[in-house]
């Protein structure tokens, strides 16, 4: 039931929103169009099809075609022993899931939402995060953890958290956040591949979003490195990083930003476990400001840990102090307009910016 609700809630909320396609990218021969959606049912339909041993599992994954259509027409090609519809018990699956890695299959887990991966809490950090370690090597656990993280839109407190600083605190997991369809298409084929626990944070806002693809990303051997973030927009003044949706709003900021002066890098970070710390140092000690951005709660955020890095590594480069814009450190509120104001917008990375060029009042001023 949830699954029809938040489709129908999916289909009035998308075409509010539009990509950003006129900032530089450097997508190569990009004259295709594909969706999120899609970016990820390819990927799955292909690493199916390349390795018997990947198997889906979750609610409504295989008759329903899953609760955002990811999985559409997997259980028609591949049957009901390789796509699992699963009771709604996310410890059951998410267990059964850790346990058929741990005899060398490598299953996709899929939650409906990640909100509700607190009730498999225990298995993704205890199971599979620490086996590897555990066992000297000995074991290794090829399993993906997905499904849609973060604010959607009027679900409220109990399922609009983002879990990417959660779960890359973490030692023994790493964690994707895909933004745009060739991130997912990319990434997901990584993870999938990967001898190690993946969680993978999708956002249910971007799954009808379409962007550019090349014929490589389109190819069915396309992969994208683990850990390595893409620097999505070329800048000299300010550095922005991102991660998934906040990605489209930090490129929207700096269209708005090169109108008065300012050229601003953007860094999608793909990777937060783990992190490029490299390249964002490198786009730093260049721009010689920083500003964070990400959906979650602002204490011990993700943003936190670049802010730390940054300091570690390139301090001396800061010509001022870093920037963090992350949701308000509330839960997440039910009405539609707390719930703009509860997640970063558009307007706040440009203000942000702004500060960290000195074009505008500090806050403290201001106060």
């Amino acid at each position: 039931m949830l699954g029809v609700v938040r489709q129908k809630m999916l289909g009035q909320s998308l075409p509010k929103i539009r990509p950003v396609v006129s900032v530089l990218r450097s997508y190569s021969s990009a004259a295709k169009q594909m969706t999120v959606r899609d970016s990820l049912n390819s990927a799955l339909d292909e690493e199916m099809s390349a390795d018997p041993k990947v198997f889906l599992m979750g609610e409504e994954v295989g008759e329903y075609q899953g609760a955002y259509k990811i999985s559409k027409g997997l259980l028609e090609k591949y049957g009901p022993e390789r796509v699992r519809d699963t009771p709604i018990t996310e410890a059951g699956f998410a267990g059964i899931g850790v346990g058929a890695a741990y005899y060398g299959l490598k299953p996709v887990v899929e939650f409906m939402t990640f909100n509700f991966s607190m009730q498999a809490i225990d298995h993704i950090i205890n199971s599979a995060a620490k086996s590897n370690y555990m066992s000297a090597g000995q074991m290794s656990v090829p399993i993906v953890f997905r499904g849609p993280n973060g604010a959607a839109a009027g679900v409220g407190a109990q399922h609009s958290q983002c879990y990417a600083a959660w779960y890359a605190s973490c030692p023994g997991l790493k964690v994707l956040t895909p933004y745009s369809s060739e991130d997912a298409r990319g990434l997901l084929k990584a993870a999938i591949r990967d001898p190690d626990p993946v969680v993978f944070l999708e956002n249910e806002l971007l799954y009808g979003e379409s962007f550019p693809v090349s014929d490589e990303v389109l190819d069915s051997s396309f992969c994208l490195p683990i850990g390595k973030a893409k620097i999505e927009r070329v800048g000299r003044d300010v550095t922005i990083t991102a991660f998934s949706r906040m990605v489209g709003h930090a490129l929207k900021a700096a269209e708005i930003l090169e109108k008065d002066g300012i050229d601003a890098e953007v860094i999608n970070l793909r990777s937060i476990r783990p992190l490029d710390r490299s390249t964002i140092n490198a786009s730093v000690r260049k721009t010689n400001r920083l500003v964070t951005v990400e959906e979650g709660f602002p204490q011990h955020g993700v943003g936190a840990e670049i802010c730390a890095s940054v300091v570690e590594e390139s301090f001396a480069y800061l010509d001022a102090p870093v920037e963090r814009i992350a949701g308000a450190d509330i839960p997440m509120p039910y009405a539609a307009n707390l719930e703009r104001l509860a997640v970063p917008q558009v307007e706040d990375i440009v203000r942000a910016a702004k500060r960290a060029c000195y074009r505008s009042v500090p806050l403290a001023a201001a106060a």
